[in-house]
């Protein structure tokens, strides 16, 4: 078979999952199963691995299924202890002392906070949070899990503490031999990649402006009363407003700090600067926006865990306060755990894996519980139970449900996250082959020749479809990226900075990360409509990092050191 028709035979599991999931609406727990069962045939046929190696590929992905897991359950748990204890009440009311405007609270909570959580943890974490809170605060839970994944993008090549960076690309591309290269240049990879993370922050703070005026164009389009895209631009100037104020702190983050805290650095500014507008009305239109009554709500925006929220009546009232002490304590729990090593080292200690499964070299994979921020929330629930004052038994009630909630989900994603696992470790096999995800990156490459960079962020956004995770997809693809701008005769860094543009774009499709969030509000089996909708501002945010790779490329000609050498 020749190398095109393998790399078109290894898009077909892809296209299947869009079908199914987009076209004939089929619910995850139906569509992953075959998509599971059809890449496990390609893998042993057309890709000649041994069944050893994808056996091995799909207990890797188990493994790594109960990590997600166990980040839903922290954060389901956290949210149902807060109700419980009374917290979502108090948060409730401290949202209608900043604005009742829902348009508002989605750009606090969503888009400001979720990017911190992003920056500090990273792991689909802030859909899984952000999510359930807003549902929690009155919105339906499609519209929140939207939102949740929408704040999967320019925060996401800064999450957890700039692992995409410093693992993913650092990790992706051959450091020794670049070295080698730039120290005859009389240059060093650390400049070089200073060069790389400062592209990719001025990259995606360009395209970050409209960020937050696209998620309430499409909360007000698809959840509103009037299914009004104006309704959204109504409130235009407040959103850009957010936008810079998170983007400006973040690009000069990115620029002369480092990877490890733009995202963290822009949300906290930003936040300190739109809190406190929000409060005097700044820029804001004198009609507050608001959702249709929750009893007019079509069947398919409700999630289970609307049905449960309101068993927080009745309780004894908690500070405003009180109530957000939890969520501070997750930030600084999570940014503790990343940026200091000696608590960093005690919590990985605690670790569970297995290396080389089945003899398999290169397939393994660890379980660490208190490390992962599932580990995190849990010891934040711990606390808040003292700071809350609250009985074992809402306690109990709060682990009972939140378990409850996990089913649906695990049963996805068994299926999905192995399937993921076939599909990046397909380069170890018979016929000496390259992993399927680079044949899909090469033949898109030799089928558009010279405006190949218009494409380089798509290509990433694919590998992040594949794997779920910007740091995986830079992992498999930065190299690859690199050499085609040498054959090109462009610059590699920003080619490189165009795929971890794209990669942390692809974060708002990857089903797992769909699968994750909507199980957080009880959403599972409308994955299909969720797409559909991120696919929006997803498009958006390729074309926009591969029109502005083009330009820098082409229209501006930057450079970089190694450029001269390939």
């Amino acid at each position: 078979m020749s190398q095109t028709m393998l790399s078109i035979l290894a898009f077909v599991p892809l296209v299947l999952a869009g079908v199914l999931l987009i076209g004939f609406r089929w619910p995850a727990k139906y569509a992953m199963p075959v998509v599971f069962l059809l890449t496990a045939i390609i893998g042993l046929t057309a890709w000649d691995m041994t069944l050893n190696r994808v056996i091995a590929s799909s207990l890797q992905g188990l493994i790594l299924t109960a990590a997600i897991l166990w980040i839903i359950f922290g954060a389901i748990l956290l949210l149902n202890t807060l109700k419980h204890s009374g917290g979502i009440s108090a948060i409730r009311r401290g949202f209608s002392s900043i604005s009742p405007d829902r348009r508002v609270q989605a750009l606090i909570v969503a888009w400001l906070f979720g990017c911190f959580i992003e920056g500090a943890s990273g792991f689909g974490t802030p859909a899984a949070v952000a999510a359930p809170l807003l549902v929690a605060l009155g919105f339906p839970a499609l519209a929140a899990v939207i939102l949740g994944m929408m704040v999967q993008s320019t925060p996401v090549s800064f999450g957890a503490v700039g692992t995409p960076m410093l693992v993913g690309v650092a990790g992706g591309l051959d450091q020794s031999g670049m070295s080698a290269q730039l120290l005859a240049l009389n240059s060093s990879w650390d400049i070089f990649f200073q060069l790389i993370y400062s592209r990719v922050a001025i990259t995606h703070g360009l395209i970050g402006i409209l960020m937050p005026l696209i998620m309430l164009m499409i909360m007000t389009r698809f959840f509103g009363k009037n299914q009004s895209w104006k309704e959204g631009l109504m409130v235009a100037p407040f959103a850009i407003f957010t936008g810079l104020a998170f983007v400006l702190p973040y690009m000069a983050a990115g620029v002369f700090l480092g990877p490890e805290f733009p995202s963290m650095i822009g949300a906290m500014v930003g936040l300190a600067i739109v809190i406190p507008a929000a409060k005097a009305g700044f820029l804001l239109p004198k009609e507050t926006w608001d959702f249709a009554d929750a009893k007019d709500w079509p069947a398919e925006w409700m999630g289970k865990l609307e049905l449960k929220i309101e068993d927080i009546a009745g309780k004894t009232p908690i500070s405003v306060r009180m109530a957000w002490a939890p969520y501070l304590l997750l930030a600084v729990f999570l940014v503790a755990s990343r940026i200091f090593p000696e608590l960093k080292a005690a919590l990985m200690a605690v670790s569970f894996g297995w290396t080389d499964i089945l003899g398999e070299t290169g397939v393994s994979g660890t379980l660490q519980p208190l490390y992962l921020p599932g580990g995190i929330l849990c010891m934040v629930v711990l606390v808040t139970c003292f700071l809350h004052r609250m009985r074992l038994a809402e306690l109990g009630a709060a682990v009972s449900e939140s378990s409850r909630t996990l089913l649906g989900a695990g049963f996805v994603l068994i299926f999905t996250i192995p399937m993921v696992r076939i599909l990046i470790n397909s380069g170890v096999n018979a016929s000496d082959l390259m992993s399927m995800p680079v044949a899909m990156a090469k033949l898109v490459a030799d089928s558009v020749g010279g405006i190949y960079p218009l494409f380089a962020p798509a290509v990433g956004g694919l590998g992040a479809f594949i794997a779920g995770s910007n740091t995986v997809s830079n992992l498999m693809l930065s190299q690859f990226q690199f050499n085609t701008a040498g054959l090109l005769g462009v610059s590699g860094a920003m080619m490189v900075a165009a795929q971890s543009v794209g990669a942390a774009a692809g974060n708002m499709i990857a089903i797992h990360n769909v699968v994750a969030a909507s199980a957080t509000v009880g959403l599972l089996g409308r994955e299909g409509i969720t797409l559909r909708k991120t696919m929006l501002p997803t498009l958006y945010y390729l074309l926009a990092a591969g029109a502005l790779t083009m330009i820098a490329m082409y229209g501006m000609a930057i450079t970089d050191p190694l450029q001269v050498v390939r």
